[in-house]
């Protein structure tokens, strides 16, 4: 039989490593009622254990899966034969993805067939149980982190019920190819019913749920499992989509389904949600229970969700019309947050109390930047303050632009325009065309193009809207802003220094001569804020308009500010935009500590916002567990943030509504912040990440610049101001650009 020697060992080291990180259990806020068969709250069941974040089915995903999910959490198993008939849990038939079982049987694969289809690979019906006990799991996908590689050992069924789950389901599949290798999964399970406690058998095989009805009673369910809709079932030979129209006969040896999400919620060839099916009614009405799978937070899901795995879930049990029974979940904290402390939120309720919610670039998480649609979303999303990051043309009109280089947010590297492409080493290395290049009816010629940060890992955002939307100089924007529920407007100024300089033009002058022309020049007018990573500019506007309010942006990474720093900090701001890795620092996508930096800051009367928040879960430490709602969590609940700059304002408004605030100590286990550093220590000392260098230290001298060169108001919002010439280039520069205008509009076709 199986020894449990080597997995008691590391079953307890394991345990001493991620104990700095398992959180205490909670209880769960729910509404009263629910739409499932039973109306009771929908049951989370953890597939393979939090195997979004460990190896699937090791003893650190099961525990953790324990420690942070909802305290009803069932944990899961896919069962699999070993030579020697002991069921071990492991997320595949094939240990190839799943173990570092090459390692010690090289080129020892096999090949058969599975349902008919020819599968090679490592197959645990090839090992006898005590030759499996030194193989290791692993984590199958890539995007996640490999740092716990290599220190679970594969587990057997029994080892996962001593765990002393809530409850336990188990997986079957493939009982015929195991029938072949003359094993049987009914004897195995028959066994084992008579040690272990089962509450769900699931499987896609009709004949294996029908030949073990006798273990069907109150304490165990049988779950009938659908596969991809065009497959055969290996009894019927009927396809699961023709079995889904007749549930009454799935009825009378299942009392529930698992289906893939998108039987419930189909998605267009593009993507997006199409139509709600009537599955989950139909389920209901024949008397079955319907549990939703493949819900993984780092999968691409529907563009309608705007990469935010709490807005899937929601999606499933707060729409109104259905709710499944039940989630099976490779991050099961966040269908715990969603049952427990997101539904029913009264959406039509806004409060502008801390955090704030504040727009970078509207809401340019779905939309292109600065356009009409991004702010126009930004406030029904919930913002409390929309962002206008300011640029002049060379007509002199101020205009709301993320960027002073058109082609980082438009299409002018592909139109007539493109021939005005230079080099301005002030401004950044690379060639571009710049506002100051066009005048606002050219720029209005050119369209939108959405913002990308992360298309290095074919992460896009909503192609649909690529290109739509219209830009709006500062004057639209303020109108737009007026009788809008907001807390206030945000008008960033970057590069004044150099527009002063070489254009003549002061944006300081500039931007308080539109905003008094649009109405915002008094104390009692919507509360307006001045951000700039320019201490001088932001004395300049002090010294102009002192009822406006300050936000100085420190656009580096940094660990602490000193006393010195932050004494002239004061002089100028009310408040204070930080980076998140200055308040949380990573070292390969894994928080290492938490400074000091908003405890300092807020200390002196400073606010602190933190910037800049996305949804996807590429931008996002492990710690996080891909999901923006715990990210936002940890940052107001642990570092005390009174703001969140965000491109995603929707999730923040959202966070900002949940039912488990001001809980004390009865804060489920699932709305805790992270603890930093919490799952570095639990990586064993062989697979810690290279040690990196300590942030530095935000000195006086960071912060002081020299005063702002003259400069004269721009003119008229809507005037021309054709003596604004742009910078004239040295000869040799005009070569290169030339060189550089072919070779960037060649990758941008």
């Amino acid at each position: 039989m199986w020894s449990y020697k080597r997995w008691n060992v590391a079953s307890r080291v394991a345990s001493l490593l991620i104990s700095c990180v398992l959180l205490q259990l909670g209880l769960v806020s729910s509404q009263t009622t629910w739409k499932t068969l039973s109306g009771k709250a929908p049951t989370v069941v953890a597939k393979g254990g939090f195997s979004g974040l460990f190896p699937d089915s090791s003893q650190g995903a099961y525990s953790f899966a324990l420690s942070v999910s909802s305290p009803s959490t069932v944990l899961q198993c896919d069962v699999r034969l070993t030579k020697d008939g002991l069921g071990i849990c492991l997320p595949d038939i094939i240990m190839d993805n799943c173990t570092d079982v090459a390692n010690f049987f090289p080129n020892s694969s096999s090949t058969y067939l599975v349902n008919g289809v020819p599968v090679s690979g490592y197959f645990p019906i090839d090992y006898i149980s005590t030759n499996l006990g030194n193989v290791s799991l692993i984590q199958g996908i890539y995007t996640r982190t490999d740092r716990f590689d290599g220190s679970f050992a594969i587990l057997p069924v029994e080892a996962v019920a001593q765990l002393k789950p809530p409850a336990l389901w188990l997986n079957i599949e493939h009982d015929m190819f195991y029938a072949q290798h003359n094993l049987s999964m009914k004897n195995y399970m028959k066994g084992l019913v008579k040690n272990v406690k089962i509450n769900y058998i699931s499987s896609p095989e009709i004949g294996f749920l029908t030949s073990i009805s006798s273990l069907a009673s109150t304490q165990t369910k049988l779950i009938f499992k659908f596969l991809d809709p065009t497959s055969a079932e290996p009894t019927t030979n009927l396809t699961y989509s023709s079995l889904l129209s007749n549930l009454t006969y799935i009825k009378t040896f299942a009392s529930g389904i698992l289906v893939p999400k998108t039987y419930i919620w189909p998605v267009s060839p593009d993507n997006y949600l199409m139509d709600y099916t009537t599955v989950v009614t139909d389920a209901h009405k024949a008397g079955l229970e319907i549990y939703a799978g493949n819900l993984a937070n780092d999968n691409f899901f529907s563009y309608n969700y705007s990469y935010d795995p709490l807005a899937e879930y929601l999606s499933y049990i707060d729409n109104g019309v259905f709710s499944v029974d039940g989630f099976l979940s490779e991050f099961p904290i966040t269908p715990s947050e969603a049952i427990g402390c997101f539904v029913n939120l009264n959406k039509s309720s806004i409060s502008h109390e801390k955090p704030l919610v504040i727009s970078h670039n509207g809401a340019s998480g779905n939309y292109p930047d600065c356009t009409d649609l991004a702010y126009r979303y930004a406030v029904t999303d919930g913002a409390d303050i929309i962002d206008c990051p300011v640029q002049v043309t060379k007509d002199g009109v101020l205009i709301c632009m993320s960027s002073i280089n058109l082609v980082d947010d438009t299409t002018v590297a592909k139109s007539v325009y493109a021939t005005r492409m230079n080099v301005i080493p002030k401004l950044q290395s690379g060639p571009g065309v710049f506002t100051f290049n066009l005048t606002w009816d050219e720029i209005k010629k050119l369209k939108p193009v959405i913002s990308q940060p992360l298309s290095q890992f074919k992460t896009v955002r909503n192609p649909r809207y690529t290109n739509a939307g219209n830009y709006m100089n500062l004057s639209d924007f303020l109108a737009f802003a007026k009788n809008k529920d907001l807390a206030g407007v945000l008008i960033t100024v970057e590069n004044a220094p150099f527009i002063a300089q070489n254009l003549g033009i002061s944006m300081v002058d500039s931007v308080l001569a539109v905003l008094n022309a649009s109405g915002y020049g008094s104390a009692t007018s919507l509360p307006v804020t001045i951000q700039s990573s320019n201490s001088s500019v932001l004395l300049a506007f002090k010294q102009k308009a002192p009822h406006y309010k300050l936000l100085y942006t420190i656009n580096e990474e940094v660990s602490d500010a000193a006393a010195p720093a932050v004494a002239d900090i004061k002089r100028f701001a009310d408040a204070v935009a930080v980076e998140k890795q200055s308040i949380y620092p990573e070292s390969h996508h894994l928080i290492t500590t938490q400074t000091k930096l908003v405890k300092n800051l807020k200390s002196q009367g400073l606010s602190v916002y933190v910037y800049v928040l996305m949804n996807e879960f590429l931008s996002q430490a492990y710690d996080y567990f891909s999901d923006a709602t715990v990210e936002i969590n940890s940052f107001v609940q642990d570092a005390g943030v009174d703001g969140l700059i965000t491109e995603f304002p929707a999730t923040a408004r959202r966070y900002k509504q949940n039912t488990c605030q001001n809980m004390g100590n009865s804060t489920p286990s699932y709305m805790m912040p992270v603890q930093p550093g919490g799952l570095l220590q639990a990586i064993s000392p062989a697979a810690q990440p290279p040690a990196t260098q300590p942030l530095p230290v935000l000195s006086e001298s960071d912060v002081a610049e020299p005063p702002l060169p003259a400069g004269t108001t721009s003119g008229a919002q809507n005037g021309p101001a054709s003596s604004h010439a742009s910078p004239q280039l040295p000869a040799a520069v005009l070569i290169s650009v030339l060189l550089a205008i072919l070779s960037n509009v060649l990758l941008l076709i």
